[in-house]
């Protein structure tokens, strides 16, 4: 929780030293640390109070930080030509990802291997993308601080 807080201070406080095309991402990538840093706090609480997973939160804070890292895969990815539509494409897999996880984790136990199934294949699709696919086609063609980015 408190790295997370960190790295969110780091980012917001350093947005200004970085070249204007890069604020957006730096911004982006305060959320996420933020976001995951206060459900964090709350996981903590939950378990200290009831001993079991949070599992709630955990998809609370998935379902906001996930679909934000595909914006920032986006947005790394924009100055090599990127285009929106495989921002939306990440963000819709990365929705059914999670909704179905949860489905399969939280609401519908007895059939949680179907759901895992259907949560693993948009999961694939997405490392596939970034590793394999369109993504990792634009990070190449870019090089430079666009490839170290995509990879780190």
């Amino acid at each position: 929780c408190m790295a997370m807080m960190a790295a969110s201070v780091f980012f917001f406080l350093s947005m200004n030293t970085f070249e204007r095309k890069w604020r957006l991402s730096i911004l982006v990538s305060g959320l996420i640390t933020f976001i995951a840093a206060v459900h964090y706090w709350y996981m903590r609480d939950y378990w200290g109070a009831y001993g079991e997973s949070p599992t709630f939160f955990r998809y609370v804070d998935w379902i906001l930080t996930v679909p934000l890292m595909c914006v920032e895969f986006y947005l790394i990815l924009k100055a090599a030509g990127a285009k929106k539509s495989l921002m939306w494409r990440m963000i819709l897999l990365s929705v059914v990802m999670l909704v179905t996880g949860y489905i399969g984790e939280a609401v519908n136990r007895p059939n949680a291997q179907l759901w895992g199934l259907i949560s693993g294949l948009a999961y694939f699709a997405i490392a596939y993308d970034i590793w394999f696919g369109k993504a990792k086609q634009l990070a190449l063609k870019a090089g430079g601080s666009v490839l170290s980015a995509h990879k780190a």
